[in-house]
């Protein structure tokens, strides 16, 4: 193993940290309040999210588990991913979609809260053997996915000019971890993921991904434009820090899982950043009175 393959190996963990915490702490600060709690009182928005997010999903994901002849890490990450929606890359692609800030503001903190119950709620369940108990698996989904978001929203509400401030610093620091962890990604899990070729991994991670997206943007049932593009964002991408913070704490956890779950958060960004644009181009429309 090359020196520089073992460097990005050992960066990868502090990496995802930073990718996951400076998102969050972006996205908290952009959060306003009054505008979320105005938004949480849209029931017809929240039971969507709750039946895309834990209906919706975790059935799709155990249909496909079922369609597809797929390995063990395979259907791990798939079912693990199932309770896990909303990738922390969601901010910036909201804004490429032209979403609904407020109300992705309100979404985010609810899906991010329902990863942090349901993730460890399940793992003991999906994971034949597995001796860790649901409180060791929160304990690092609390800290890295609620804390950094409320810290931010905090800020935000108590202390808005110093928000207004860091945030578009917070912004470019969170996006060069993006890249930098999206390159780590590539440069160490390319191989053991081409090695899966044939294994349907990839094509189950597609089929997820597209019809999570269709169906929760197509099926709105009277949410606006921009709010339906943020729904479908959150709900075709799969929250990877969430998965990856599980499955660090899983002792004898077999390789494949961790090279799934990253492919398949790579992927999602892949195909996430093309539903944008095309989400972003049917807002104009929506504003010119086309459609």
């Amino acid at each position: 193993m090359s020196e520089v393959m073992q460097f990005l190996q050992i960066t990868f963990k502090p990496m995802v940290l930073i990718f996951t915490l400076s998102n969050l702490f972006a996205m908290g600060l952009q959060v306003k309040m009054p505008n979320v709690i105005a938004e949480l009182k849209n029931k017809k928005g929240m039971v969507l999210i709750f039946v895309w997010g834990w209906v919706l999903g975790p059935a799709l994901c155990y249909l496909i588990t079922r369609i597809f002849p797929l390995a063990e890490p395979f259907v791990i990450v798939i079912l693990i991913s199932s309770v896990a929606p909303c990738a922390p890359f969601f901010p910036p692609m909201v804004v490429k979609a032209k979403g609904d800030i407020n109300f992705a503001g309100a979404f985010y903190p609810l899906v991010v809260v329902g990863a942090v119950v349901f993730i460890p709620l399940m793992a003991p369940l999906i994971i034949k053997g597995l001796a860790v108990s649901p409180l060791v698996l929160a304990k690092p989904l609390f800290l890295t996915l609620l804390l950094p978001l409320a810290i931010g929203a905090a800020v935000r509400h108590y202390a808005g000019t110093l928000a207004t401030m860091i945030s578009p610093t917070v912004i470019k620091i969170a996006k060069i971890a993006t890249l930098v962890m999206l390159a780590q990604c590539v440069a160490i899990y390319t191989r053991p993921m081409l090695a899966t070729a044939g294994s349907f991994a990839l094509l189950s991670g597609t089929v997820f991904i597209v019809v999570m997206g269709v169906i929760t943007y197509r099926f709105g049932f009277g949410l606006k434009q921009n709010q339906r593009s943020v729904m479908a964002l959150g709900m075709l991408t799969r929250n990877l820090p969430a998965i990856l913070n599980a499955a660090f704490v899983i002792p004898n956890l077999d390789p494949l899982v961790i090279t799934f779950a990253v492919w398949w958060g790579v992927w999602s960004f892949v195909l996430g950043a093309i539903a944008a644009r095309i989400f972003g181009k049917q807002a104009g429309k929506t504003v010119a009175g086309e459609i």
